[in-house]
């Protein structure tokens, strides 16, 4: 089972859901905004993932917070930044029964490893 992590209205996660459904693929669509993030979850994702590339350093969120924060955040500093404003999070990810990820959208990533 796919499930894709993110929000409704980005223009990426917008490219990810049609090339999920133009390649018919069944998945479950998690909305930070209105489910927010597990922590459980958030700390899979930076483990396997590492938190410089689960945190959107190229968003608003991450330009808003204090400098002293963007210099001295770390796995656990990251989570809860994640928790807090789960819009920081890249998006979509993509996890593949509850054991692969896939961060961003790429058409071609999403052929090799989704079909």
């Amino acid at each position: 089972m796919i499930t894709i992590f993110g929000i409704k209205n980005c223009d990426t996660m917008k490219k990810a859901f049609r090339w999920l459904d133009d390649n018919n693929l069944e998945y479950h669509f998690h909305d930070y905004k209105k489910a927010g993030v597990d922590e459980t979850l958030a700390k899979t994702w930076v483990e396997a993932l590492g938190w410089e590339n689960v945190i959107n350093k190229r968003g608003t969120t991450w330009r808003k917070l204090d400098d002293e924060v963007k210099n001295t955040i770390d796995s656990e500093k990251a989570v809860n930044i994640m928790l807090a404003q789960p819009s920081i999070i890249k998006r979509p990810l993509l996890m593949l029964d509850n054991s692969e990820f896939l961060l961003g959208f790429s058409s071609e990533e999403y052929a090799e490893k989704l079909l």
